[in-house]
């Protein structure tokens, strides 16, 4: 006989959404229009506040989740959210480079003030080791409203030629097309379907046999974070490292949180929550991990966008500041501040002046930790275990480890990402 089968239980099917109605964070369907309506830690925090009560720190918290879960925009189907983290940058940024063009000394203050206060956002996030794209969306409107300011109030001066105009264009579009690459996987390893125990202690304590075969037990013992990467090899016998052969290093490659073995210099960015190749750092610019599939667009986004900022700089203080070098009408431009235009193109400089001294800092730290085949993960590890040897006051930290010469780290930074690149028997760990 054959088996009867088991009718499955119907679900009621819900109703769709219109185009303002949404399912708020409590499983509930909600209305756009109804976005102030029946929030009593909004109530409270605002009776607090006007009897000049401190607010809790749990209330704040509950305040700004449901107003991050409130914030939605009409949509098909439904209405979307909206990251609230994407909005102060849009608003404050315009208005204090028009602040900030007013007079000098409110430049100066303004100018001063926006690097702190992103610091200090960036210090806070990155403590609550959460995802912001606070400064992916700065990054992106500074550029587009530079490009803006650029386009209303230095083009029309007549100083600013069409071959000049079309190649700080097409400098902007391939900052944007570089950062697109740049926010792809950068490496991201995968959990294996149906591997979700941890290993136990024999199978953590079972040794490789002779260096060759694969050790088995391991979820994940692919080649996508496998131990095949790190199987020992015939020309590294005698070397002092630890292998895989040592159930303490093995322990120290299991990740428990992705339930994986991580390969050779990969790390779990605990803002991700997720395994990544060749982790470098978690970038906040780009929202993303920069690793092995995304390092070389990253490097290579920097790049441009240095060369096109300082060719936009150069021809709006050729255009504000005429017959003056770069260098003195940056500090020196008398007149700037009489009519509003030129001011705000001279606040709008100074504002890219600074990004661009950030940006090239990174980028310097990073042509520097290339040349030695260092990770900033690798190097903030070996200055808290005082491994590293550090160079031109801190600068630079060799730590020793993957270091082959300048031109072999350089060349193996160019095959990042290519499955048929050499893996040297001295990174092997």
């Amino acid at each position: 006989m054959k088996p009867v089968k088991k009718k499955k239980t119907e679900e009621p099917e819900l109703e769709p959404l219109c185009c303002c109605e949404y399912i708020d964070r409590n499983g509930e369907k909600n209305h756009v229009a109804a976005c102030l309506c029946d929030c009593q830690d909004l109530d409270e925090g605002c009776d607090r506040w006007l009897s000049c009560k401190s607010v809790r720190p749990e209330t704040c918290e509950r305040i700004t989740d449901t107003i991050s879960d409130r914030l939605r925009i009409p949509w098909l189907r439904g209405a979307r959210k909206v990251n609230i983290s994407i909005v102060p940058p849009l608003v404050l940024l315009p208005v204090f480079l028009h602040v900030a063009s007013w007079h000098f000394l409110l430049g100066a203050v303004v100018l001063i003030s926006l690097p702190v206060l992103a610091l200090w956002y960036y210090y806070l996030t990155h403590r609550r080791k959460e995802q912001t794209l606070f400064f992916l969306s700065l990054g992106l409107f500074s550029l587009g409203y530079m490009y803006y300011v650029f386009l209303r109030e230095v083009v029309p001066k007549g100083r600013v030629g069409p071959t000049q105009l079309a190649l700080l264009t097409f400098g902007l579009f391939l900052i944007l097309l570089a950062l697109y690459r740049a926010k792809k996987d950068p490496g991201y390893l995968s959990n294996p379907v149906g591997n979700d125990k941890t290993p136990s202690n024999s199978q953590i304590e079972c040794p490789i046999k002779k260096g060759q075969e694969k050790t088995k037990g391991f979820p994940g013992t692919d080649t996508s974070g496998s131990l095949n990467n790190r199987t020992l090899k015939d020309d590294i016998k005698g070397s002092s490292r630890v292998g895989l052969d040592s159930p303490v290093k093995v322990k120290e490659d299991w990740c428990a949180k992705c339930q994986l073995v991580r390969p050779a210099r990969a790390w779990h960015c605990r803002i991700c929550g997720i395994c990544v190749r060749r982790m470098d750092h978690h970038c906040v610019w780009i929202n993303s991990c920069v690793g092995e599939s995304n390092h070389q667009a990253f490097i290579l986004a920097l790049l441009i966008f240095l060369l096109t900022s300082v060719y936009g700089i150069s021809l709006t203080l050729n255009t504000i500041c005429r017959d003056r070098s770069l260098f003195t009408a940056l500090f020196y431009c008398p007149g700037v501040y009489a009519n509003y235009s030129s001011a705000l193109s001279f606040t709008c400089v100074w504002y890219s002046v600074i990004i661009t001294a950030g940006m090239a800092y990174i980028f310097l730290i990073q042509l520097i930790n290339i040349s030695y085949n260092v990770t900033e993960r690798e190097v903030q590890q070996a200055l808290r275990q005082k491994t590293g040897r550090r160079l031109l006051c801190g600068l630079i930290v060799d730590t020793g480890q993957y270091n082959r010469g300048f031109l072999r780290n350089w060349y193996q930074f160019s095959t990042l990402g290519t499955h048929t690149a050499h893996i040297p028997a001295e990174d092997i760990v």
